[in-house]
């Protein structure tokens, strides 16, 4: 009877399963076997591999290397952080004030970034005031990788804190014991110990920053271009679906590389 049940309550999440990721990556692949003539074709994979200029795997790079960077900045920011946290009184307080930021919708996010980087924004009204003058902030790498690295950070933080929250404290004070200073203990013991949410947070802000395109085109300017920018811009603008679903299906292939590359290996 509970069997029948369980079964019964498991319908909505398979076909939750179902309709919201199975058939839209395989809607996805197959509308990349389709030409803008609606003409079943391999060339959209030629395309992306040979293009001119090896256009395509250019982007595949950038998406890359600027996820890595965005990845690399969110953890050296992320772990301390998290580890200071578990040492405070109130520390789910503070948890819930860094995450608070995520409830608030990326586009505003965005845009508010606008006014603080632009010209006539905050941070060029203090350069000029201490007498550096006014810089070109807005539409540079590094305010696009300042503010994706900021709206990922809490979905670094989140995992690598309730693993190091739920360390047994028991194993720091017998690395104490044993005669190992500070740095041995955390090198030794806590380090490797909460690589499950080290691994986690890197999935979290890895994966979705392989696809930005809407901070590469209001932060950026379109000079950060990635994967992400190369799909909507198929999609929306030139309304080549076929090559547009191409390079989601090599987006999503990355994806499933990172998740296999990230997750805990048991020996």
């Amino acid at each position: 009877m509970k069997k029948a049940t369980s079964r019964w309550f498991s319908i909505p999440y398979f076909l939750w399963i179902f309709l919201f990721v199975l058939a839209p990556v395989v809607m996805i692949v197959w509308q990349s076997f389709f030409t803008i003539e609606g003409q079943i074709t391999l060339d959209n994979y030629k395309t992306y591999f040979t293009s001119q200029n090896l256009t395509y795997l250019k982007m595949s790079f950038n998406s890359v290397f600027y996820a890595g960077i965005i990845t690399l900045v969110t953890l050296l920011i992320s772990y301390p952080t998290a580890y200071f946290l578990t040492k405070l009184k109130h520390k789910q307080l503070w948890l819930m004030l860094i995450i608070l930021p995520t409830w608030i919708n990326l586009l505003l996010k965005a845009y508010a970034f606008i006014g603080i980087f632009g010209q006539d924004g905050s941070v060029n009204q203090f350069l000029s005031f201490i007498g550096l003058g006014r810089q070109q902030i807005l539409f540079t790498d590094f305010s696009f990788i300042f503010v994706a690295s900021y709206i990922e950070l809490p979905f670094m933080i989140l995992p690598i804190f309730n693993v190091l929250d739920d360390l047994d404290p028991n194993l720091v004070h017998a690395s104490y014991d044993l005669g190992a200073n500070s740095w041995e203990t955390f090198r030794r013991v806590v380090f490797p110990l909460s690589m499950n949410g080290v691994r986690s947070g890197v999935q979290s802000v890895f994966i979705p920053s392989l696809s930005l395109f809407m901070l590469t085109r209001l932060i950026g300017g379109n000079r950060v271009i990635t994967l992400g920018t190369a799909i909507e811009q198929h999609f929306l603008t030139t309304q080549n679906l076929g090559m547009g679903s191409t390079i989601a299906v090599v987006l999503i292939l990355a994806m499933m590389a990172v998740m296999w590359l990230t997750k805990e290996r048991r020996e």
